[in-house]
């Protein structure tokens, strides 16, 4: 038996908002003080750490377990399955329904529960159940997947990932241009075909990490200091998964039993260009090579950091051939990392 990804799809937002619509954004430093830069120059240096160009948020009427419905819609007709002999569905996010211009998130029922809802799912062994985990929570999920398949819990999961991060922004902080919305969803089944999951890498550093993401005031004293919105320290996060995140790659590999030149793509979270790029070559120097051209496919140029769906909208676009220049074929070997609140890492060896 063999643990599978046998479906995937994505929702990606219709709303495309370029970094020219943040020019006339009012841009404060954390103390509420005027940013000293004129707004042309942020954006061209965000754009040249980042290589964010746009990104993409969900229309006012849809809100996270719209856009994951969508996409877990997609996964099951891709994986040709019927829905109500899925044993569990987990989904990753952060912050659950917020609607657009309200100050309180919604978890009551979990969006897991509400995705089976919506899919019309009558089986009540079908087990709904959110997780949080920061950026890499869907990763996580296949991986709890995995585990409830091997132990003879489940033989088909539906593992989502999906937030509405530009709900959750202060637009006055310019962390705020980064994140972005969607939805990504994946059917994980026990198959008898060869490859699927080979290994996989879970940690938490909490001890200094703990409140590297966060939710504080926004960058204007005059809000209401009772709405609270994502804040990062940006810095102490680049540091920590320079660190982190390639020593949890290699681990994962090793444990697979796969050879660093077997490795056909990599498939990290979209969080910053730079800091993947650096995290990727970082990877390769501790087997004293050299990063291969074309290896790490990205999408963050056009669909920002929308935290938990990046991944699994990044493998969907892949297999279907979405992504230019990129293609995976039968029998490669992907390696996923994602990085992220909490502070977790983690890491999946996987055999298409």
């Amino acid at each position: 038996m063999q643990i599978k990804i046998t479906g995937s799809g994505c929702y990606i937002p219709t709303e495309i908002v370029t970094n020219k619509d943040f020019i006339k954004h009012v841009f404060l430093n954390d103390d509420g003080t005027a940013f000293p830069l004129p707004n042309e120059v942020i954006t061209e240096k965000f754009y040249d750490i980042t290589g964010i160009e746009e990104r993409r948020y969900a229309s006012d009427d849809l809100q996270t377990s719209d856009i994951a419905t969508i996409a877990a819609r997609r996964a099951i007709e891709n994986a040709t399955i019927d829905p109500e002999t899925l044993d569990y569905i987990i989904f990753a996010h952060n912050f659950g329904n917020v609607k657009k211009g309200a100050i309180q998130t919604d978890l009551l029922p979990s969006l897991a529960s509400r995705v089976k809802y919506d899919l019309r799912i009558k089986n009540p062994k079908c087990v709904c159940y959110d997780m949080l985990f920061g950026c890499p929570g869907w990763v996580e999920g296949v991986i709890q997947a995995q585990a409830f398949i091997k132990a003879g819990m489940a033989k088909k999961c539906l593992v989502i990932g999906a937030e509405t991060l530009s709900r959750v922004v202060d637009l006055h902080d310019r962390d705020s241009m980064i994140y972005s919305d969607g939805a990504g969803a994946t059917i994980i089944e026990a198959t008898e075909d060869e490859g699927g999951i080979l290994a996989h890498e879970s940690a938490t550093f909490t001890y200094d990490e703990a409140y590297y993401l966060f939710f504080g005031n926004s960058f204007n004293k005059s809000h209401d200091p009772d709405v609270r919105f994502i804040k990062m320290h940006g810095r102490k996060i680049y540091e920590f998964a320079l660190s982190n995140v390639p020593k949890a790659m290699k681990a994962c590999l090793d444990n697979s039993g796969v050879g660093i030149n077997e490795v056909k793509k990599i498939l990290i979270h979209q969080a910053n260009e730079k800091m993947d790029e650096a995290i990727v070559q970082r990877f390769y120097k501790l087997y004293d090579q050299k990063m291969p051209e074309g290896v790490m496919p990205m999408s963050i140029h056009k669909l920002g950091n929308s935290s938990v769906a990046t991944v699994p909208t990044l493998y969907d676009m892949l297999i279907k051939g979405q992504l230019e220049n990129q293609s995976i074929q039968k029998g490669d070997v992907l390696l996923f990392a994602s990085v992220g609140a909490g502070m977790n890492v983690n890491a999946i060896v996987y055999k298409m």
